[in-house]
């Protein structure tokens, strides 16, 4: 199956409607083979699960000035994010600067997004433990308050560094290592024993710590894959415009090589520099896959799409693999690699060869937007 984005643009995306999974996830480390947890679990399994800690309402809104307008650090269709400080012992609020530094994320109580989605971001990284995942540390659940603590991100997300103004362009080394991390992450999710499909990839969702490394945040789409002889889980369509595979959007099956596709649009986020969807432009350069796709298999035509900020500081031939690395990935499902052979790709591909040091990235002060959320 074939589609344009054309024919898939006016089916609608309802990515602020409650997510109705709460099945289980997997538990386990980097460095070894994550195992099956039974399924569904019940919230109070979820809740009181020994990876996660229980916040009181108060001690989060004294870590965080009362959520001042001076901590807020992001906000989204969830709510609101807010830089904090807690005493980890305690897990009082603490001074700035005498504790450990959270990302505070408040849902709105009218918001779009609800509780079932704050329940599956606690379901998964409530017990998801790998490198290229935030780390989830707890919970407050007070009445109609509820909150989600995370390690703080100094970096913020591949979204401020790619689109905000203002920011330091990011070289060609911190590019592929933040396009290799993520894959890792995605690696992880997609090869656990109790297969997890995370289905809202995207710039925004990728968070940066103090030595961009990148780290997956927001699982409150996450659902789990298909078990048995069973090829797709079908599924409510839910998502971000420009990131969600088209056969997805058109049939609401859902499998791991949505996550692949997803993936590819944010490769070619990070070799363009240009948006997933621009409403500043129109006709085929609207859409980033539609407008990049005839380029990118053409290593004489390849410059036409690379981030001209790049001021041409990067490995032509490595920038060409990657190239037709992203445009396998929004290739049809069928022909779609694993994200296993992405991950493998991309860890091959020279970064230092006429790059800008990374050192020029690495050197600056941190970003103050440690946590996204779908808009």
């Amino acid at each position: 199956m074939h589609c344009t984005w054309q024919d898939i643009s006016k089916v609608p995306l309802r990515s602020t409607q409650l997510l109705s999974n709460s099945s289980g996830a997997v538990q386990g480390h980097s460095g070894g083979k994550p195992g099956i947890l039974p399924t569904p679990r019940s919230e109070g399994d979820i809740l009181f699960s020994p990876h996660l800690k229980a916040f009181a309402f108060k001690d989060l809104r004294n870590a965080t000035k009362n959520f001042s307008n001076d901590c807020l650090i992001g906000q989204g269709g969830f709510g609101y994010v807010y830089k904090g400080w807690i005493d980890c012992r305690s897990l009082k609020a603490a001074k700035p600067g005498s504790g450990t530094a959270v990302a505070v994320k408040k849902l709105k109580p009218e918001g779009f997004q609800g509780h079932k989605e704050w329940l599956s971001e606690l379901n998964y990284l409530g017990q998801l433990h790998h490198p290229n995942l935030v780390k989830l540390t707890g919970y407050c659940l007070d009445g109609d308050n509820r909150l989600l603590v995370y390690e703080y991100m100094p970096n913020g997300s591949l979204e401020d560094h790619l689109f905000r103004k203002g920011t330091r362009v990011l070289p060609w080394a911190t590019r592929i290592k933040v396009a290799t991390g993520a894959a890792r992450g995605l690696t992880f999710l997609h090869d656990s024993n109790q297969q997890i499909i995370y289905r809202d990839f995207k710039a925004s969702n990728i968070l940066l710590d103090s030595e961009f490394n990148a780290k997956l945040s927001d699982f409150g789409l996450a659902k789990a894959g298909p078990t048995g002889d069973r090829s797709h889980v079908s599924t409510q369509v839910l998502g971000t415009h420009g990131y969600a595979a088209p056969e997805y959007i058109l049939t609401g099956r859902l499998t791991t090589r949505c996550d692949v596709y997803s993936f590819g649009v944010v490769l070619l986020e990070l070799l363009s520099g240009r948006n997933a969807v621009d409403k500043t432009k129109s006709g085929a350069e609207h859409n980033l896959v539609d407008w990049a796709r005839p380029y990118l298999g053409d290593r004489r035509k390849l410059f036409r799409i690379m981030d001209t900020r790049l001021e041409g500081q990067y490995p032509q031939r490595a920038a060409y693999t990657a190239a037709i690395l992203a445009l396998q990935c929004i290739s049809e499902a069928k022909f779609r690699p694993q994200m296993s052979d992405v991950l493998t790709t991309l860890e091959h591909l020279p970064v230092i060869r006429h790059s800008a040091s990374p050192s020029r990235i690495l050197d600056e002060k941190p970003m103050s937007s440690p946590m996204s959320d779908r808009v």
